[in-house]
């Protein structure tokens, strides 16, 4: 194993002993994982927050799994060891990781172990804040985008439940594409958000009229619609035209009687790599709607479960009270 010399027997995790509520989410001091020889260890500076964290502290994927549970599915920090086997990665590089599902742990804590397919450069445009929410949530924008829908230049998409942290990448993405979006919000504030990170219409499904703003950029029907979100998906779907497609996320419920293709975000290089240059192409924004210190993850996962978020929530591991209070 190759390593900084820096790294610690021991360090400052947030962990569940049982499944259950936000409440489960309490401090705990563990051992640092040990490497297999295909692992990288990543000093953790920011984890994203994601629904699918919140799942995994009820008990969903947790077969396999010994508590107590360290969750945290996504993050970014530095590489501070790597095992005999990595190729490619290097002691001190900015990195992305993906901790989905992983036995030895998430990103709630001062380190992580991750196999090396799962890690994977910073792209040199973002900070680690901005860079916390990209394993997850923008592999799955990218595998909608690209591989479920195929977007290409000049189709209209229309971008359902878009003001979450998938969403609002799938929207920047698929600009990255050339098509025209159309995108969904709860609320005004929802609007103006997607309309900054260049949705061509932004709806607001409480007051706006889906298909009516559909046919004003697609009077035969959008090409396409990738539906982030449950509810309403019967009007976003009616917006479709014959032979159009729709796709949309593993977990998001759905009406048995609408076809749509389900897919799931993966990790590995090439996809990686896609991200990476998708998102360094041009300016790329990644909204934090909250930012929680680690010892306040369970506050986090509060604010992610009262719904209504407008991008991003993070846990960044070191945070002084100067840089929770920047979006605060």
């Amino acid at each position: 194993m190759r390593t900084d010399g820096t790294v610690p027997r021991f360090m400052r995790a947030v962990a569940i002993d049982a499944f259950g509520g936000p409440e489960r989410l309490v401090g705990h001091e563990l051992r640092v994982p040990e490497l297999d020889p295909n692992e990288v260890l990543v000093r953790v500076d920011t984890a994203g927050v994601g629904i699918w964290d919140a799942k995994m502290r009820r008990g969903a994927f947790s077969r396999g799994k010994t508590f107590p549970i360290v969750l945290g599915a996504e993050g970014a920090g530095t590489i501070a060891a790597l095992g005999d086997d990595v190729q490619g990665l290097s002691l001190g590089d900015a990195v992305i990781g993906y901790a989905y599902g992983d036995r030895k742990g998430g990103f709630y804590a001062e380190y992580v172990a991750l196999r090396a397919e799962h890690v994977a450069p910073m792209p040199r445009t973002l900070d680690f804040r901005e860079a916390g929410p990209l394993a997850v949530a923008g592999l799955t924008a990218l595998a909608g985008i690209d591989d479920a829908l195929g977007l290409r230049a000049g189709a209209t998409v229309l971008i359902h439940g878009a003001t979450g942290s998938v969403g609002v990448m799938a929207v920047q993405l698929a600009k990255r594409r050339g098509a025209r979006v159309i995108a969904t919000a709860r609320d005004r504030e929802g609007v103006e958000l997607l309309r900054a990170l260049g949705a061509d219409a932004a709806v607001d499904t409480h007051h706006d009229d889906i298909a009516a703003v559909a046919r004003s950029l697609a009077p035969d029907g959008v090409d396409a619609v990738l539906a982030l979100a449950g509810g309403d998906v019967e009007r976003a779907v009616a917006a479709l035209r014959g032979g159009g497609v729709v796709a949309r996320p593993n977990g998001v419920e759905w009406p048995s009687d609408l076809a749509a293709i389900a897919f799931d975000g993966v990790p590995n290089p090439a996809a990686f790599a896609r991200l990476t240059a998708a998102i360094d192409e041009a300016p790329f924004d990644v909204p934090i709607a909250a930012m929680y210190s680690l010892d306040d993850a369970a506050e986090a996962h509060r604010r992610l479960e009262r719904g209504h978020v407008h991008g991003t929530i993070v846990v960044v591991v070191d945070a002084t009270e100067d840089a929770l209070e920047e979006v605060a």
